[in-house]
Formats: structure tokens, C-alpha cells, sequence
């Protein structure tokens, strides 16, 4: 293990945690202003890396096919908020989750039939498929520094959107207090249709970027749904910047839990044991994480409320 091998894991850590703000930061807005719990923002996130596969195979540009399917995922969710989402801003979030659970399972059967039941492979662009030597002998994939790019823009533009805009501040009261914005006179339909709009915008990107390092398939959204939540939880509910720093927790802590665990228990136990418990431990590492904070933080890292 040498200082080139850490910093590869620092970076990919990075990325991840780049990946599951822009899937998160839309999914703390939609619940810490909305009060609304959408378990169906996994699939806007899998319909984002579909769609992007689909639309570079056929048109040949990677930045179109990304923009494409931005637009396409952020048409869906304004129709879902639309048609939707707005007949649930009422009921319990018990009524919430069933309803938006059905939405998964709808989508997924629907996937099913378009793309059919097996993996989708998305192509990585010709001019982003070989690596890139940073310094020295560090040597790391062109994509995975496009990402990177991707998710520093992405949450230098939405702090701007959040801290520096007049909608911005009406989703800060929002998240605030609820009733005293709705009583100021802000038009909540409107906020709310925006924000839905602007998370599945993001969970599209999110989704589409991804696409290439991993296989896209029926179920994307639902396993990376889970790492959201904790994100959410950790950083406190409605805040912007709770989710950019709990994201890049979650994503260095998970990503030094798969790199290191196995490898050191390799040293304590056998090869057979290290290959069966690694992995196991690997993956409880970021629920630890969130148990910590949430002893000392209840509310977590910066909630929008108290």
C-alpha cells in the first residue's frame, strides 16, 4: 500500500460522494420543504442512466446524450409531481412511501419491457476511455476526472442557485418553516413543482453519468437509494449543505471500508475468512458512520430546522 494507491481510493471516494449528493441534494430539498417522502427518486436516477445508453448509442455525442436525457428525466418529473406527488402533499408518509413504492415497481416492469430483463452496457466516450497521468505515477481514469468536474459544477452551481437566488431563498424558508413561507404569500405550488423538477434533474445526471462505470439495470435506483437516505439523515434533512458534506463522508468512508477492510483482516485471519467477513463489514461501515453523527447530532450535521 503506497501514497499512489491512497490517493486513487481518495478520488474514487470523491466521485461516489459527487454522485450521491446530485442524487441526495434533490431528495433533502423535496423532504425537508415538501415533507414528502419519494422513494421513486431512485428511478428517476436509473430512467437518467437509460436514457443517456439509449441516446449515445443512437446519436453518437456523449454531452448530448447527457443533455438529453437531463431534459427527458426532468419532463418525467414534473409530470409525476404534476399528476402525482401533489394529490400526496396531504396524506401521511406512510400513504407516501406506498404510493411512490408502486411507482417503482411500475417503472421497473416498464424498464423491463422497453430494455428488457438483462444489463444494459453504456459506452464510455472514445475520448474519455483511457487514463490520464495526473503526476508522478499517478495514473487515473479520464471519466472518473469528468465526474469529478461534473459534481464540483454541480454543487458550486446549486449553492449559488440556494444562497444567492430569490428562489433560492424561497426554498430556504421553505425548509425553514413551512406555514410562515405559505403565509408570507409564496406561491407553494410553484416552489414545489421547481424542486421536484430541479431533484430529478439531478438524479437524472447523476444516473446518466454512472451509467458507464457500471452496468445499467433494472433495480440501479433502488440499491443506490438506500446510500441517499443515509446522506440525507447525516447531513439533516432540507439542507443543501449538510448533503454536500455528508455525501463526501459517506463516499470516502465507504469507499476506504471496501479498499482497506479486507486487506487488513487479510493479515489477521485467513484468506477464506477475510474474503467472507471483508466485504460484510465493508458494508456496514457508512450505517456506523451515520450512528456516530447521530449520537452526537440528533438532527444531524446541519439540519434546515432548529
Amino acid at each position: 500500500m503506497n501514497a499512489t494507491f491512497l490517493i486513487e481510493q481518495l478520488l474514487n471516494g470523491l466521485g461516489y460522494g459527487f454522485m450521491l449528493f446530485m442524487l441526495a441534494a434533490g431528495l433533502t430539498l423535496i423532504f425537508g420543504v415538501m415533507d414528502t417522502m419519494n422513494l421513486a427518486h431512485g428511478t428517476i436516477f436509473m430512467l437518467g442512466a437509460y436514457f443517456a445508453a439509449e441516446l449515445f448509442t443512437r446519436t453518437g455525442s456523449f454531452p448530448l446524450a447527457i443533455a438529453l436525457a437531463v431534459v427527458l428525466t426532468m419532463v418525467i418529473g414534473a409530470l409525476m409531481e404534476i399528476a402525482l406527488m401533489r394529490k400526496l402533499y396531504a396524506r401521511n408518509h406512510l400513504n407516501q412511501v406506498v404510493a411512490t413504492f408502486g411507482v417503482i415497481l411500475i417503472a421497473d416492469d416498464l424498464v423491463k419491457w422497453i430494455w428488457g430483463p438483462s444489463a444494459v452496457m453504456a459506452n464510455t466516450p472514445a475520448a474519455l476511455a483511457g487514463p490520464i497521468t495526473l503526476f508522478g505515477d499517478l495514473v487515473y481514469p479520464a471519466y472518473r476526472l469528468l465526474i469529478l468536474a461534473a459534481g464540483l459544477a454541480v454543487a458550486a452551481l446549486l449553492y449559488w442557485i440556494v444562497n444567492r437566488t430569490r428562489i433560492g431563498m424561497l426554498v430556504r424558508a421553505g425548509a425553514s418553516n413551512r406555514m410562515m413561507a405559505e403565509l408570507m404569500g409564496v406561491r407553494v405550488k410553484t416552489v414545489f413543482t421547481l424542486i421536484f423538477v430541479v431533484g430529478a434533474a439531478l438524479a437524472g445526471l447523476a444516473g446518466a453519468l454512472m451509467g458507464p462505470l457500471t452496468s445499467v439495470q433494472i433495480g440501479m435506483g433502488e440499491s443506490i437509494l438506500i446510500p441517499a437516505l443515509v446522506v440525507i439523515v447525516i447531513g439533516g434533512i432540507g439542507s443543501v449543505r449538510g448533503c454536500f458534506v455528508a455525501a463526501l463522508l459517506v463516499g470516502l468512508v465507504d469507499t476506504a471500508g471496501r479498499a482497506f477492510i479486507t486487506p487488513m483482516l487479510r493479515s489477521l485471519a485467513t484468506p477464506a475468512l477475510a474474503a467472507d467477513v471483508g466485504p460484510a463489514l465493508a458494508s456496514v461501515v457508512m450505517y456506523v458512520l451515520m450512528a456516530v453523527v447521530l449520537s452526537f447530532k440528533p438532527n444531524g450535521l446541519f439540519p434546515a430546522r432548529g
